[in-house]
């Protein structure tokens, strides 16, 4: 109990002393008084400094006048001069102007060139005259057989329009009336179709063409002159 009291009475004396001291710093910290001293120059304490800059002398180039050049004056003596002897003695290589060579022309040569043109031109002549004459052979022979063939159809055509014809039978009071029909051939002149293109207004008429089908069917007609199968167109008109 001893001791615990003593160090009771030691802290306590130790922390009075700290505040203590504590209270004392900053009480003389608030009431210092702080002198701020101002340092200023008065006008009669200066320093005046006068500066002597020495003059520098400088010199100007002075002109310097060109003296005009004394052109040297050459008196005339009044002599002339002869040029030509003066390069009398210089020994000089004699120039003999060319003589320009006139080539003859190979007159023989040229006939024998012109002759050979001639003789070409006449050939290429005579070969475009042999063409046109080919060709307008040609064309006549074209001309004639195809005047020759077109007359030997018309032939043909006719002689199919009058077997048609034959088996053809007019009805009574039927005439001016018309029927429209084609027959179709092979290459050997048989009858492979028959038809009816376009009927009359008579019904009679209508009725008989109808039958040539069957009446026709067995029979051979010419053969087409180019040896084709042919379809012919056969107007069939009731007549009196």
């Amino acid at each position: 109990m001893d001791n615990s009291n003593k160090f009771f009475y030691l802290s306590g004396f130790i922390s009075f002393s700290l505040f203590f001291l504590i209270f004392i710093f900053f009480s003389l910290m608030m009431f210092r008084s702080v002198d701020i001293k101002s340092y200023a120059l008065t006008k009669n304490n200066y320093i005046s400094i006068s500066l002597d800059v020495p003059k520098i002398a400088t010199t100007k180039p002075k002109k310097i006048k060109k003296s005009s050049p004394v052109s040297s004056v050459v008196e005339d003596t009044g002599d002339n001069i002869d040029v030509n002897n003066l390069f009398s003695d210089v020994w000089t290589k004699k120039i003999t102007p060319k003589k320009k060579v006139i080539k003859k022309e190979d007159t023989k040569r040229l006939l024998d060139i012109q002759k050979k043109i001639q003789k070409k031109e006449k050939n290429s002549v005579n070969s475009i005259s042999e063409v046109v004459n080919n060709l307008n052979e040609i064309d006549t022979h074209n001309e004639s057989e195809e005047s020759s063939t077109a007359e030997q159809v018309n032939e043909y055509l006719a002689k199919i329009q009058a077997i048609v014809y034959r088996y053809f039978r007019v009805p009574a009071n039927t005439q001016g009336n018309s029927v429209k029909s084609v027959i179709e051939l092979n290459a050997l002149g048989k009858v492979i179709d028959f038809r009816i293109l376009s009927y009359s207004n008579n019904p009679a008429l209508n009725e008989e063409v109808d039958n040539i089908k069957a009446r026709i069917m067995d029979v051979i007609f010419p053969i087409h002159p180019q040896n084709i199968p042919t379809k012919t167109v056969v107007i069939l008109t009731s007549k009196e």
